[in-house]
């Protein structure tokens, strides 16, 4: 007769805990690693269960404590939506793999089952595309780094940045949600039926066919309870061709900006839509232009791909944040100087760079300590709300960064803040700094001065409160604070909030 398995949740002595890119460091009740049994290769099922019955007592001994508790990822955010005061429970050991087939698919699913992947939450979007690319299957986005968890990157609204794709949380398709420690659910859309009852079944979970429910559990930071498994879409294997060029700053560019509307611009591939269009302006530049990245979708073919380029410098897919923080020592004086070597060094024209969508967004390097803050405004907004930073930095000179906008399809999470049919994405990165971090309240209340609709990225720089949530969000904030009170009960409403949380008044 088989032993039984049991999960491990280890307690470490640190009471101090920092995110990675060192922006905070909080003070917890207890740092802990939570571990899959071992031994248990064979019997994959049975051991996810065990891990599930672990948390479920976890949370138990939690909240009969009053401790409150935060599921931890990959300690990617900027802001402290990850942080919690209480328990901080390390998921990144949970990466198992696995496949749903057969009996465990619903008769009503419209995709393709080869394309359905169960995974734990601590399996990072690296280890996925690396799984993925064996399989010959392809996540259908991703942030730029790929250090992240599934679970952290889906519950921060990590946005992506293909045009007509959407962000992280638009190909979950499932949610394993332990919600207390008597209750585990999963959750799917009653109008996207994918899985039978046989996986609920074999993991011991209530069923929840909702849409509403679906959709709000999707961004909640943790606060609906601790996501165990995450059930996700994929695609075939595709390649992505890059570009990086230079484009006139001019009325052809901002007319791209706010509409999307290539005509007017000379791309790569004039006849076929970009994958990911991507505009970089360094404010301190004296000579009238901007950067674009342009990427294009191929089909895969083995030969393409052999001719994959890495040279020094930024890759396609590197974001600022992943360097930036090596001008932290510069004088404030020497800042536009600074900007300006950097991107000559570093930020060069290119075209034709080959490679799979994980080759492509690979980075997971952090060097200094960097800040990003991200706004997400509607399209048609996209030039005012640019005009309205050049402007501030131009009275300014000192913003310590650049400017970069990306474009996002609409998410249907409640409370994702790529919420604008389509989203444009400003990003501020920037040195860690009180310059910085004053540029980016000059522009959020500009925004609010100008009747500027826009949203904050919940996992970067943010100074969110209750009043601007509510202001961002309003019948949507109380739909998702009614489900949550229907998926948890009081006491572990308590259990599952956050200092985040409370501040952005969503701990009701």
């Amino acid at each position: 007769m088989p032993k039984e398995l049991k999960a491990r949740i280890v307690k470490k002595s640190s009471r101090n805990w920092t995110n990675k890119h060192e922006n905070f460091t909080q003070q917890v009740a207890g740092l802990y690693d939570v571990w899959n049994p071992s031994g248990s290769a064979h019997r994959q099922i049975e051991a996810y269960n065990a891990t599930t019955q672990a948390l479920c007592e976890f949370i138990g001994r939690a909240a009969k404590k009053g401790d409150r508790i935060r599921a931890l990822g990959s300690a990617w955010s900027i802001s402290n939506a990850a942080a919690t005061d209480g328990r901080l429970v390390n998921t990144k050991p949970l990466n198992r793999l696995f496949r749903v087939t057969g009996s465990s698919i619903s008769d009503d699913y419209n995709g393709d089952p080869d394309n359905l992947l169960f995974v734990q939450c601590g399996v990072s979007i690296g280890e996925l595309n690396r799984f993925l690319r064996q399989q010959g299957k392809s996540l259908k986005t991703s942030g730029a780094s790929n250090g992240q968890t599934i679970a952290g990157a889906l519950s921060t609204g990590t946005h992506g940045s293909a045009i007509d794709t959407g962000a992280i949380q638009d190909f979950v398709k499932g949610l394993h949600l332990i919600t207390g420690p008597n209750r585990h659910v999963w959750l799917e859309r009653s109008s996207d039926p994918v899985t039978s009852p046989q996986l609920a079944e074999r993991l011991g979970a209530e069923v929840i066919r909702d849409d509403d429910t679906f959709n709000a559990a999707l961004v909640c930071f943790g606060s609906f309870g601790i996501i165990h498994g995450v059930l996700i879409e994929t695609e075939e294997l595709f390649l992505l061709e890059a570009n990086r060029i230079k484009l006139p700053f001019d009325d052809d560019l901002q007319h791209v900006i706010q509409t999307l509307d290539f005509g007017r611009i000379t791309l790569p591939e004039p006849e076929q839509r970009p994958y990911h269009f991507e505009v970089v302006i360094n404010p301190h530049a004296k000579d009238g232009q901007a950067f674009s990245t342009v990427m294009y979708k191929k089909p895969f073919t083995q030969q393409a791909d052999n001719r994959r380029k890495s040279s020094g410098g930024f890759q396609p897919g590197d974001d600022f944040l992943c360097v930036i923080g090596t001008l932290l020592d510069i004088a404030p004086a020497a800042i536009p100087a600074a900007v300006n070597n950097l991107i000559a060094s570093q930020y060069q024209e290119y075209s034709g760079r080959i490679g799979t969508l994980g080759d492509i967004f690979s980075s997971t390097s952090i060097r200094g300590k960097a800040t990003g803050a991200a706004m997400g405004v509607p399209l048609d907004e996209a030039g005012r709300a640019l005009n309205i930073i050049l402007e501030i930095h131009k009275r300014s000179r000192n913003f310590p960064g650049v400017i970069a906008l990306r474009y996002v399809k609409k998410s249907d999470a409640v409370l994702a803040f790529t919420r604008f049919s389509p989203t444009c994405i400003i990003d501020l990165d920037a040195v860690d700094n009180r310059t910085a971090k004053n540029f980016s309240r000059g522009v959020w209340r500009a925004f609010n001065e100008r009747n500027i609709p826009y949203t904050l990225h919940w996992g970067k720089a943010n100074e969110l409160t209750a009043e601007s949530v509510r202001t961002i969000y309003g019948e949507d904030l109380e739909a998702w604070l009614k489900i949550r009170r229907s998926l948890l009960e009081e006491e572990l409403r308590n259990t599952f909030s956050s200092p985040f949380t409370d501040q952005c008044g969503l701990s009701e």
